[in-house]
C-alpha cells in the first residue's frame, strides 16, 4: 500500500522541485553533489516539507540540510529554535543549525521579522554553500499574500503574491516554495499521519499582526459569504497576475531604450504614448535608478510623477522617498537625486 494521499502530495510536490534544482544545477568540482536546505520553524507546514525534503533528497542523489530561525521574539525562543534542530536532524538531514536573529523596528514587526529571518537564510545558504533553500508556504499563505495586496491598492504586481522561485541580488532562483499549490491542511495531515510533532507560533494566532487576523477572520468570512473556492481562487489570481506583470515589466524593459532623446533623457511625448501600464513602470524604474528606495516607493509616489507626463499644467517638481526629485524641463523629465 502507498503513502497516505497527503504524503504523496508533499513528495511529490518537493520531487518535482528537486529535479527543476538538479536541472540548473552546475557542479563546483567533478562528483559534487547539490545542497539543498530546508527552513524550518517547527510549523506544520515547514515540517512536512523538511519530512518530504529527508525522504525524496537521497533518491536523486541530493545532499538535504535545514536551517531553523531564532527571532528572540519569545521568551524560550532559544529551546524551541534547538528542539527544530533535533526533529531535522532526526529526519536524518545534514548539516542542520539555528541561527539567532536581532529583528528591528523597520516596516513594523511582521516585515522586520521577515528581513531578518532572510537575511540570516541567506547568510547560512551562502556558508554552507548551498544551491536551494526550500520555503514552506502554502496555498493559504499566497492566498493571504494577494488579499494583503489588494488592500494596499499597489497593483497588479501586488497582487501576484509569492513567486514559485525568487532570490535577491547574487541568489536568483535561490529560494523555491514547492507548496504554494497544496492547502495547509494537507501539510498539517500530512504531519500528523508520519506521526511528526510540530509546534505553532502563537504569533500567528495574536490579532495584533495583521495577517493573523486575515486568517483567522477574514479569509473565513469570505469563505462564508463566496463558498470554499476562495482560497484556490485567490491562488489563481496570484499566477495570472504574475504572468501579466511579468510581460508587462518585459514591454516597459524594452520601451526604456525607445522613449529617451540623445542624451539619455527622458521624452515626455514618447511617455505620454505609451500605455499607461508600461509608462509607470519606466518612470518607477527610473526613479529607482536615481537613489529613490524601492520599499519606500508607493503607487502615488508615481502617479505624481505620470501626472507631469498626463497632467501637465506647469506643476513644480515632484519630491520622492531618498532625496530624489522629477520635474518637466523642456519637453524632458529629468529625475535626479538633490
Amino acid at each position: 500500500m502507498g503513502p497516505h494521499p497527503a504524503v504523496a502530495a508533499i513528495r511529490l510536490a518537493v520531487r518535482r522541485v528537486l529535479h527543476d534544482v538538479l536541472t540548473d544545477y552546475t557542479p563546483h568540482e567533478p562528483g559534487a553533489t547539490p545542497l539543498v536546505l530546508v527552513a524550518c520553524s517547527g510549523g506544520a507546514d515547514s515540517m512536512a516539507l523538511a519530512s518530504a525534503l529527508a525522504f525524496e533528497a537521497p533518491k536523486l542523489s541530493v545532499r538535504a540540510g535545514g536551517v531553523t530561525v531564532d527571532h528572540g521574539l519569545q521568551a524560550g525562543s532559544d529551546l524551541r529554535a534547538a528542539e527544530v534542530v533535533t526533529r531535522m536532524t532526526a529526519l536524518r538531514l545534514d548539516p542542520v543549525e539555528s541561527v539567532a536573529v536581532t529583528v528591528g523596528r523597520d516596516g513594523g514587526p511582521e516585515a522586520a521579522a521577515r528581513d531578518a529571518r532572510y537575511a540570516a537564510l541567506d547568510e547560512a545558504a551562502q556558508r554552507l554553500g548551498a544551491d536551494a533553500v526550500l520555503l514552506g508556504h502554502t496555498r493559504d499563505d499566497q492566498a493571504e499574500t494577494v488579499l494583503l495586496g489588494l488592500a494596499r491598492g499597489s497593483g497588479i504586481r501586488s497582487l501576484s503574491g509569492m513567486a514559485s522561485v525568487s532570490g535577491g541580488p547574487g541568489s536568483e532562483g535561490r529560494y523555491r516554495r514547492p507548496f504554494l499549490g497544496i492547502d495547509r491542511q494537507t501539510a498539517r495531515k500530512a504531519c500528523m499521519v508520519q506521526s511528526l510533532a510540530v509546534w505553532d507560533d502563537p504569533h500567528n494566532a495574536d490579532p495584533a499582526y495583521t495577517r493573523s487576523r486575515l486568517r483567522h477572520e477574514g479569509l473565513p468570512a469570505l469563505e462564508k459569504a463566496l463558498g470554499k473556492g476562495v482560497i484556490e481562487a485567490l491562488a489563481r489570481t496570484a499566477q495570472l497576475s504574475r504572468d501579466d506583470a511579468d510581460a508587462l515589466d518585459a514591454w516597459a524593459a524594452d520601451a526604456d531604450a525607445s522613449v529617451r532623446d540623445g542624451s539619455g533623457q527622458l521624452d515626455c511625448a514618447k511617455l505620454f504614448a505609451l500605455p499607461s501600464a508600461v509608462r509607470r513602470r519606466v518612470l518607477r524604474k527610473a526613479v529607482i535608478a536615481a537613489g529613490s528606495p524601492a520599499g519606500s516607493l508607493f503607487a502615488r509616489h508615481i502617479e505624481e510623477v505620470d501626472r507631469l507626463i498626463t497632467g501637465w499644467r506647469g506643476q513644480g517638481a515632484i519630491n520622492l522617498p531618498g532625496r530624489v526629485e522629477a520635474r518637466r524641463q523642456g519637453g524632458r523629465l529629468v529625475i535626479r537625486q538633490g
